[in-house]
Formats: C-alpha cells, sequence, structure tokens
C-alpha cells in the first residue's frame, strides 16, 4: 500500500467503527470526514437540505446538439451513445435526490429548452427502477463561454477562436451552467457576468514576462471588456419553509491550458477570490458591482451555499497558490466536515502514478483526471456558511468498483456519466 493511503486510512480507522478504509468493498461509499481526518461521520437528520454540485458533463460540440440529445430518451445511440451518458447523470440524482442541485457543463439556451427537456425527460422518468424526482423551480442565465469579445484573447493571430470568447466556447452558452430546487427560488437574483477583471482591487493579472511592464498580457482595450467570470458568477436565493439560504454558483476556468504569463491560472485564483471577498466584510465587497449596478456583497448573517466545479484542489493540481484556501480557510465559511466517499481512495490506490505524489486525502477527490497528470483532484465543493446553518453530512457519488453502483461512473476512461463526481452536502437551518 503506497505511503500517503496508508497515512489516511490509519487517520481515518481511529473513527470508524464499520472499519471502512479496511474494507471499503463492503460499507457505505459515502462518508464526511472531518477537518483534522481524525473521524469519519455517516449521519442523516430529518430536517437535512441536501446542496448538490455536479459537474455533469452535458455540454456538445455544437450549439443545439444537448437539445438534440435530449429530445429522444429512446434514442439509445444519440450522437456518441448520449443517451446511455444521460440517463447515467439522471440515476445518480435520483440516487442522492438533492433538494438543491447545480449543474456545471449544462449547455445554456436562451429558452431553457434543453434544462426542461432534462426534466421531464429523465429525471422525471424513472431510470434503473429508482423513484423519478421532481424540481418545480429552476434558473438558467447566459454565460460568458462562446460569447465573442472581438479581441485576440489568446494572442494567437486570430480573434475569433474559442479562446477569444469571454470564456473558452465554441458557441455562446457552452459549459454553461443551470440550477435545479424542490424549493422556491428568490426574485432577487444577482448576476456578474458581466464584472470586469481589471475592477477587482489587487486583481492578479497576467504579465508579459519579455516585457519591462507589469501586468501587460493583456492590452488596456482588452482589459476595459475583459470579464472576471469565465461563465458567470450567480447568488441565487431560495426559501427553504421561509428561511433564505443563498446559493453562490460559479464554475472558475481550468488553471492551465496557457504559457508563462499563467492567465488562466490567475483568473482561475481572482473568480474563486471574487466570493472569498462577496461573503467578507463590507470592505472587502465595497468595488463588487453586479450586472443590474446593484453594490456590495452579501451581509454579515446571511445564509449561503457556495456550490460548483472551481478547477482548484487545497493540496494538489496547478491552481495559483492553491486557491481554492481562499474559501476553505474562510472565517465565514464552515468547513468542519469533507464530503467524501469511499470509491475515491480506491481509485486513487488502483491507479497510482500521480495520485501517489499527492498531498490531499485521496477519499476527498472529485474528479478523475488520468493518472499520468494530473492525477485525481477534489475540485468540485459544496460549503456551507457558519451563520445560521448547522452541517450535518454529505459525500462524493463515487462508488468502490464492488459497489452495484459503479456501472455509473467507471474507471474514468471512457467516460460513462461524467469525469467529476456528484458532491452534496446536507445542512439544517438554526
Amino acid at each position: 500500500m503506497k505511503i500517503r493511503h496508508l497515512v489516511y486510512l490509519l487517520a481515518g480507522i481511529a473513527g470508524l467503527t464499520t472499519n471502512a478504509y479496511a474494507d471499503y468493498q463492503n460499507t457505505n461509499p459515502y462518508i464526511c470526514m472531518s477537518g483534522d481526518f481524525s473521524s469519519v461521520q455517516q449521519r442523516s437528520s430529518e430536517r437535512a437540505i441536501r446542496f448538490a454540485t455536479f459537474n455533469a458533463f452535458l455540454n456538445r460540440s455544437n450549439q443545439g446538439d444537448l437539445i438534440n440529445d435530449l429530445r429522444d430518451p429512446s434514442d439509445q445511440l444519440g450522437i456518441g451513445g448520449a443517451d446511455t451518458q444521460i440517463r447515467a447523470v439522471a440515476e445518480i440524482i435520483q440516487r442522492v435526490r438533492p433538494d438543491v442541485l447545480l449543474l456545471n457543463e449544462f449547455d445554456y439556451d436562451q429558452y431553457g429548452v434543453a434544462l426542461e427537456l432534462f426534466r421531464e425527460n429523465y429525471l422525471a422518468v424513472s431510470q434503473n427502477s429508482q423513484e423519478p424526482i421532481y424540481y418545480g423551480y429552476t434558473y438558467n442565465a447566459p454565460s460568458n463561454t462562446g460569447l465573442p469579445s472581438g479581441q485576440d484573447l489568446d494572442n494567437n493571430g486570430s480573434s475569433a477562436g474559442p479562446g477569444d470568447a469571454f470564456g473558452f466556447g465554441f458557441f455562446p452558452g457552452q459549459f454553461g451552467m443551470a440550477l435545479l430546487s424542490r424549493h422556491p427560488i428568490g426574485d432577487d437574483t444577482r448576476t456578474f457576468q458581466n464584472f470586469l477583471w481589471k475592477d477587482m482591487p489587487e486583481a492578479l493579472l497576467p504579465d508579459d514576462p519579455s516585457t519591462e511592464e507589469d501586468a501587460d498580457y493583456y492590452s488596456k482595450v482588452e482589459l476595459d471588456i475583459f470579464r472576471l467570470s469565465s461563465k458567470s458568477h450567480w447568488d441565487i436565493p431560495v426559501s427553504v419553509n421561509g428561511t433564505t439560504i443563498h446559493v453562490l454558483a460559479a464554475h472558475p476556468t481550468p488553471p492551465v491550458f496557457d504559457g508563462p504569463e499563467d492567465r488562466n491560472g490567475r483568473r482561475n485564483h481572482d473568480e474563486i477570490r471574487f466570493w472569498a471577498d462577496y461573503i467578507g466584510s463590507t470592505e472587502q465587497s465595497s468595488y463588487i458591482r453586479d450586472d443590474n449596478g446593484r453594490l456590495g456583497g452579501l451581509k454579515e448573517s446571511e445564509r449561503f451555499v457556495i456550490m460548483g466545479d472551481y478547477n482548484a484542489d487545497p493540496k494538489d493540481g496547478d491552481s495559483v497558490n492553491f486557491a481554492i484556501n481562499q474559501l476553505l480557510k474562510h472565517s465565514a465559511v464552515d468547513n468542519a466536515v469533507a464530503p467524501g466517499s469511499i470509491g475515491g481512495y480506491a481509485d486513487a490506490e488502483s491507479e497510482g502514478l500521480m495520485n501517489d505524489i499527492h498531498g490531499g486525502n485521496p477519499a476527498l477527490d472529485t474528479g478523475d483526471f488520468n493518472p499520468n497528470g494530473p492525477g485525481n483532484l477534489r475540485v468540485d465543493y459544496a460549503l456551507p456558511s457558519k451563520s445560521g446553518l448547522n452541517t450535518i453530512c454529505g459525500g462524493v457519488f463515487w462508488p468502490a468498483p464492488t459497489d452495484e453502483t459503479y456501472r455509473l461512473v467507471g474507471s474514468g476512461f471512457p467516460v460513462i456519466s461524467s469525469d467529476h463526481h456528484l458532491v452534496w452536502i446536507d445542512v439544517e437551518v438554526k
């Protein structure tokens, strides 16, 4: 057994009456670990509200392809076996049964056709004998992905490529987001799609290392239009039995696919920092302006859950200064328990390679990536506020190979449902 894995096994066993790490094949595959890894919890509450985030890989290569794939559930072939993948995604959701669900990499369309088809044709229809799940409320809004900027943002001599859009994408709305809820969504939603990166104080704007100027990778003309959010940032108030809980949703750009200027790594860092400032002090959030011109962030007493694929691991990977720690170590965030899985631990143990030299706990990983690099990572989060919420437990839908539901995730390649795993957290209102 690898040394790193043994360390986490021994740390977890002390709190496990089921000896889960020693015999992961014969136990509940969904766990919550304490912040110091000294114990593992498997708890639930009738009063719990389940918040989940899932990069569901429901993006397609061409505009309209997702709608076509969702329109006919009887088509088992679809484009690249699309229906089989969609059914696997829907079954995972039906099994976990979140009350509030954020989908990342769900192609946006102006009239919400794809989201409605997914609700009606898949979630509201039993998948493999699972109970259908109904979401009476949804939120869908434009994304910066694929939206032409008119500038050569990737400096390749053309201004018409996917890297020149306000967020990487081949058409407007590719890799978008969508929220589904069993509780009412309020009218006072805030979006920050148009917020300019340069307007963040002390922003980590990328620098051209071949010049003496600072922060000059982008020209002044480009910075005057360059948006911070690669998709969007949303503040969506959800009313749970009369109590408002703000869903803070985003999907920062991956901190890779760039050059020595590290433009994507720096942008990822500041997209994450945006929420850290938004939930911070009045002074910290004073610069923030939403798409309707309203200034400021959340009040100190507001309840929230930060959700999404943040493309940043707290100990491994390529993010700048392990950027997600801006949230994990934030004074307003309850990080006392961390959702995990036995399957993530088992996968890292089986595949090895980069996983063997990672510093993080493999049971907390959420992304099943190439073991040659970067290896599995923890990149998907549901982070509740300390204020007004009591965190109970949660999990990562990553079954062990001997579990019947392993067929929904597989070994990572080829992708069966997604290369990310659904993450959930259960909270109750104080």
